[in-house]
């Protein structure tokens, strides 16, 4: 299995790298059986992140003939309170210091990333992962509807409004969509990956190596609906 976790500007570092360093330990742990490498839509370049302007090398470019899984992550930047962004400044040129995650998000609609994540999505032989806001940028790109999703707490309204079925859980696993929740939750998510893709013994001994116990029961769209407790 091979996976591009997908960088743009303004991206949040520990969202991208929280389960790039899970999936290349579980590489290590499986002779090779997974690959992982850093990726943009435009292909090798330096990608400033939101976090201080610290600053990732993107290796490669995404391409669809090579990757399994895409993974993306979510952008770090300002919150900001429900119509303090202004709409212009989505288009207003390239990352600056201290914006606003929305504008971030918004932002990676005007470069090819939105096309390529369609076709992923479009595509049954590959998987499209998220951590954080990074389920945000398939959503507002129009690629979620209908399907079941999760995202940083604060941002499961927006997702809901796109036509999304939000779900507040950890990990929603909905097929080939598998999503995490808020920015700590990029480790779970690549214990999962692993533990789906390879087998629950990689994933125990990735676990174990980390000292971090995956948290939360992985929701998927299966069983009986439960009735109100």
């Amino acid at each position: 299995m091979h996976v591009q976790v997908v960088l743009f500007d303004g991206f949040d570092p520990l969202d991208a790298i929280a389960p790039y360093e899970v999936l290349h330990a579980g590489g290590t742990a499986s002779s090779g059986a997974v690959t992982v490498e850093l990726v943009t839509a435009e292909g090798p370049r330096e990608v400033v992140s939101g976090t201080g302007g610290l600053t990732l090398r993107a290796a490669g470019a995404l391409d669809l003939e090579r990757a399994d899984m895409l993974l993306v992550p979510g952008a770090s930047g300002r919150v900001g309170e429900p119509g303090e962004v202004p709409e212009e400044e989505v288009d207003a040129g390239e990352w600056k210091q201290d914006e606003f995650i929305p504008v971030l998000l918004g932002r990676t609609l005007t470069t090819e990333l939105p096309a390529l994540l369609k076709q992923a999505m479009d595509d049954p032989d590959i998987t499209v992962a998220t951590v954080c806001g990074g389920s945000l940028v398939l959503a507002m790109a129009g690629l979620l509807e209908g399907r079941h999703a999760t995202t940083h707490h604060m941002g499961l309204g927006i997702l809901d409004a796109t036509g999304a079925h939000a779900v507040r859980a950890r990990i929603v696993d909905d097929g080939d969509l598998i999503t995490g929740a808020g920015v700590t939750s990029g480790l779970d998510l690549g214990l999962y990956l692993l533990e789906r893709e390879v087998g629950p013994r990689v994933a125990h001994a990735v676990e174990e190596l980390f000292s971090h116990e995956r948290r939360g029961t992985v929701w998927r769209a299966q069983g009986p609906t439960p009735t109100t407790l």
